[in-house]
Order: C-alpha cells, then sequence, then structure tokens
C-alpha cells in the first residue's frame, strides 16, 4: 500500500471533499486541487483579510490511474495544452490564436480517464509566462525555466470517485492570513521579477520560439521536447 499525505487550502474546513463540487476552469478541469507542501497550502488559503485552513489527508495510491505531467514521456506541450484546455485565456487574434489551436490539436494529452493528475501549479503570475511564448515573445526554453519561478510547486489533483474514496481526513490546521497571505503575495511578486530578469537574458540563436513549432510541425514524439 502506497500513501501520500495532501493538503488542501481553504477559507472552510473541508472533511469530505465532495466530487463535482469546485471550478471547471481550474488548471486540470473538475476535481480536487492539493499539494504536497504544507507551506504552499498554507499560502493558498490566506485571504487578505480572513485567515482560512489547511486541511491535511492521507490518500491511498494503490490500483489509482495517474497521470504525472512532469514525468516522461510528458512534457511542457502537454502541460500547457491541458492548461489551454481548462483555463480562460484572452488571446489576440493571429499567431497566439492559431499556436492554441495547433497545441490543443497535437499535445493534448487525454487526461479525463484519469483518477489523479500531478502537474505545475499555474499561479496569475504563469499565465503571463504561457501568454508570452504563445505571443512568440519568450521561447521554449524559456518557458521550461518559467514552470520553476516562484517555486510553486507541483499540485495533485483528485478526479474520480475512485479517487475521492481514498482519501482519508486527519486534521485542519488553521492559518493566520496576516503571516501567510503576504508570503503568497511575495511569492507571486518574486515570480513575475524573475521572469522580467528572464526575458531580458538573450536567447542563444538556436532558441526555439512558438512560430518554429508552427512552421516545422512539430508533433508530440518531436526528441527536442524531452
Amino acid at each position: 500500500m502506497e500513501n501520500k499525505v495532501l493538503y488542501h487550502g481553504s477559507t472552510k474546513v473541508i472533511e469530505k471533499p465532495v466530487l463535482g463540487l469546485g471550478n471547471p476552469k481550474n488548471d486540470y478541469g473538475l476535481g480536487f486541487y492539493c499539494t504536497e507542501n504544507l507551506e504552499l497550502a498554507k499560502e493558498w488559503a490566506s485571504a487578505e483579510r480572513s485567515d482560512g485552513f489547511a486541511n491535511s489527508y492521507v490518500i491511498d495510491l494503490e490500483g489509482l490511474n495517474i497521470l504525472h505531467l512532469n514525468q516522461a514521456p510528458y512534457h511542457i506541450l502537454n502541460w500547457l495544452s491541458v492548461l489551454l484546455h481548462n483555463r480562460t485565456f484572452v488571446l489576440s487574434q493571429g499567431l497566439p490564436t492559431e499556436a492554441k489551436a495547433y497545441l490543443l490539436n497535437n499535445f493534448l494529452p487525454d487526461y479525463e480517464p484519469y483518477d489523479l493528475i500531478i502537474g505545475y501549479r499555474a499561479d496569475d503570475s504563469y499565465f503571463s509566462f504561457a501568454n508570452a511564448f504563445l505571443n512568440n515573445t519568450i521561447s521554449l526554453e524559456q518557458l521550461r525555466k518559467a514552470m520553476f519561478l516562484g517555486k510553486l510547486g507541483e499540485q495533485v489533483v483528485l478526479k474520480s470517485e475512485k479517487a475521492f474514496s481514498r482519501l482519508a481526513f486527519k486534521e485542519s490546521i488553521v492559518v493566520d492570513s496576516s503571516q501567510y497571505y503576504p508570503k503568497r503575495q511575495a511569492r507571486d511578486r518574486q515570480a513575475r521579477e524573475d521572469f522580467q530578469n528572464e526575458k531580458l537574458t538573450v536567447p542563444p540563436v538556436d532558441a526555439i520560439y512558438m512560430i518554429d513549432i508552427l512552421r516545422q510541425k512539430w508533433t508530440n514524439e518531436d526528441s527536442r521536447l524531452q
């Protein structure tokens, strides 16, 4: 039996999460979003003027069908395609719209049958990174680097009744928003500052941009993505 401790930051105590509740426009669609990092859960639980709760659970992973987007054979364009499939992006006409359609047609994995998904968390700052890539203003390598800015880590998302049935509530930890909301803001601010600094670096002459992926008709099996 393989067990994992998970945390869910919220404004309320959630002893028994319910499948089908929540926002279907989250990163990986409708599901229960958790992290293995208690400190991150506390930040995510914090609102500007109200305390929150870091709800703690143990999940039994045995027999669950798990999609890990941060491990081979998956790559950054698979993650971005799932994000584009679920989150609302305001894109200008032309290259960004064409790029979105191409990524969805060629790199979107069949993620819906999985019980549990593990992948990057896309805070607000990360949308500027994704938009910059779709607009051809940052390279593929810069997009990869951007995923580690702010050290947001991975999120674990329960997607099925089977996964929910394996989740056992442990405790709920009160989160002082006066301590953790500033930490949340500082993490996002640092990610944006680091990204602006990265954009100022001169990329190598052979850097790959979204326009190159379109022109060269890259596929999901392209060795350059691994």
